[in-house]
C-alpha cells in the first residue's frame, strides 16, 4: 500500500487500501482450529491432592452452583467485554441467582456463608474471570460487609436486603491519588453541619463507583481528626464519578475517580461503627482473605487451559503434552497451586476460630499473589503465540494479576505488616535523617 505525504500520517487514502483491509477478525475457531477457545470452558483439573475432601457438603454445593455458572453465562462473552473495557450488566441477575453477595453475612437476605464456603465462591467466579471476581468482592467483602459491622440496624435493614439480591450495587472507597499504601493519612474531610456532613475531596480506583447505588466512603472528621464512614447515595449534589481509562488488567471492572464538592450526607447516613482506621481494618482482615482467594481461582483457571491445550495443540508431530519440558511447566503451575489452596483454606479456619491474624491475613495475600504470578507466568509461555490472546484466557489472566498483586495491599506493604507482627518492629516509613552525619 502506498503511502502518501500528508500533515497527518494517519490520514491516508482509502482507495490505496486492499479489499479486505475492514474485514472483520476470523472467528477464533476458524483461525485456530486445533485448540478450543476459553469461550467453552477446559473442566476443572487442578484438584490433584482432592481439596474438595476438606469442604462441607454446603461448601461443595457453592463450588459446583458458582462453576457452573461461570462456565456456562461468563465464559462465553468474557474476552468480548474485557477487550471492550466495559462490564457486561446484563448478567448480573445470573449473579444474583448464585446468592454469593453478602458473603458471611448472616441475616438481611444475606447468605450467611461460612468464610471458607465465600472465598470458594470467590476463587470460582476468579477461575473463569477475575473481574467479574473484583465486582463481587468490592460489592460484598467491602461495602456490604463495612454495612453489616459498622452500620446501624436501621442502616442494616435499609441497605443489605437490596445489595445481597444485587438490585442495588455498592462501592467502597478509601485509596485516593495521594495516598494508596499510606492509606491511613487520606485527607477527605467530612465536616459537621446541621442535620449531617459535608464532604469534600478526592478518592481514586475505586471499582464499581461509575455505576454504584450506594458509595460507602471513608473520610477524615474535621473535628475529631479521626476516620468515620458514611453512606453516600449516587447522583448526590456535588458528587461526580468519571471512569478511569488505559487499565490493562481488570478491564471489565469500572475503576473511577470520584470527587467530592460540598457533597451533603445526612445524619442518618453516618455509620456510627467508623471511628477510627481500625475499624476499617476489621472489614479489610475479611476482604483480604477473600482477596488471597482470587489469585488461587486465577491459576486453577490458568492451569485448566493449559491442561487442554497442551492436549489438543500438536508440533512435530505430537502433542505439546509430550514434551518433557512442557510437562515440567505444567507441573510446576499444578504444585504452586495445591500450596496456595492449603494456604488459603488454614487462612480460611484461622479466621474462623477467631485466631487469624492481620500478619496472617497479609502473608497469605503476599505469598499467594507472588506464586499466582508465577504459575501465570508459565501458562503464558505454555501456550506460545496464544499466549497473547484474551480468547485463550492466559493473556487476560497474565494482565489480571497485576492489579490484584498490587490492591488490598502491595506485595510488599504487606510483607511489611506480616514483618512487624513476626519482629515487634515497625518498618513502614523510614528513619528520619539526622540533620548532620555522625561520622
Amino acid at each position: 500500500m502506498t503511502i502518501h505525504s500528508s500533515k497527518h500520517q494517519d490520514d491516508v487514502d482509502k482507495n490505496a487500501r486492499s479489499s479486505y483491509f475492514n474485514l472483520p477478525a476470523l472467528d477464533i475457531s476458524v483461525a485456530f482450529p486445533q485448540a478450543t477457545p476459553a469461550s467453552k470452558f477446559p473442566p476443572c483439573a487442578s484438584d490433584y491432592y482432592q481439596f474438595d475432601d476438606l469442604l462441607t457438603s454446603e461448601e461443595q454445593a457453592v463450588r459446583m452452583k458458582v462453576r457452573e455458572c461461570m462456565e456456562k453465562e461468563i465464559a462465553p462473552i468474557m474476552a468480548e467485554y474485557w477487550e471492550k473495557a466495559e462490564f457486561p450488566f446484563h448478567v448480573i441477575p445470573k449473579l444474583s441467582a448464585l446468592r454469593v453477595a453478602g458473603g458471611t453475612i448472616k441475616g438481611y437476605g444475606c447468605p450467611g456463608h461460612s468464610v471458607t464456603g465465600a472465598a470458594i465462591a470467590i476463587a470460582e467466579i476468579a477461575r473463569v474471570d477475575a473481574s467479574c471476581s473484583t465486582f463481587i468482592l468490592v460489592h460484598s467483602s467491602l461495602a456490604m460487609l463495612t454495612i453489616a459491622l459498622c452500620g446501624s440496624e436501621e442502616q442494616k435493614q435499609k441497605y443489605l436486603p437490596s445489595l445481597a439480591q444485587l438490585n442495588t450495587i455498592a462501592c467502597w472507597a478509601l485509596t485516593e491519588p495521594a495516598y494508596g499504601s499510606d492509606a491511613s493519612a487520606l485527607n477527605t474531610t467530612a465536616t459537621k453541619v446541621e442535620g449531617g456532613w459535608i464532604l469534600e475531596g478526592q478518592k481514586r480506583w475505586i471499582g464499581n463507583s461509575t455505576f454504584a447505588d450506594v458509595l460507602v466512603i471513608i473520610a477524615r472528621n474535621t473535628a475529631t481528626n479521626q476516620i468515620n464512614g458514611y453512606l453516600v447515595k449516587k447522583d448526590a449534589p456535588g458528587l461526580t464519578v468519571t471512569k478511569i481509562e488505559n487499565k490493562i488488567g481488570l478491564r471489565i471492572v469500572q475503576n473511577g475517580d470520584i470527587l467530592f464538592k460540598k457533597v451533603f450526607v445526612p445524619d442518618e447516613d453516618r455509620l456510627p461503627g467508623v471511628n477510627s482506621f481500625q475499624d476499617t481494618s476489621k472489614v479489610l482482615a475479611v476482604s483480604r482473605v477473600m482477596v488471597a482467594w482470587q489469585p488461587i481461582g486465577i491459576s486453577m483457571g490458568v492451569y485448566d487451559m493449559c491442561h487442554r491445550y497442551l492436549k489438543e495443540r500438536k508440533q512435530f508431530g505430537a502433542p505439546l503434552a509430550a514434551f518433557q519440558i512442557n510437562q515440567q511447566k505444567l507441573v510446576q503451575m499444578l504444585g504452586n497451586i495445591q500450596a496456595m489452596i492449603l494456604v488459603g483454606w488454614r487462612l480460611c479456619k484461622l479466621y474462623e476460630k477467631g485466631a487469624m491474624t492481620p500478619g496472617h491475613a497479609s502473608l497469605g495475600k503476599s505469598w499467594i499473589t507472588a506464586r499466582a504470578r508465577e504459575t501465570v507466568a508459565l501458562g503464558r509461555e505454555l501456550l506460545g503465540g496464544n499466549g497473547i490472546l484474551s480468547d485463550f484466557l492466559v493473556a487476560k489472566a497474565f494482565c489480571d494479576i497485576e492489579p490484584i498483586y498490587t490492591y488490598e495491599g502491595t506485595y510488599d506493604i504487606n510483607t511489611l505488616v506480616t514483618g512487624r507482627e513476626v519482629t515487634g518492629i515497625a518498618s513502614f516509613k523510614p528513619v528520619a535523617l539526622a540533620t548532620r552525619s555522625r561520622l
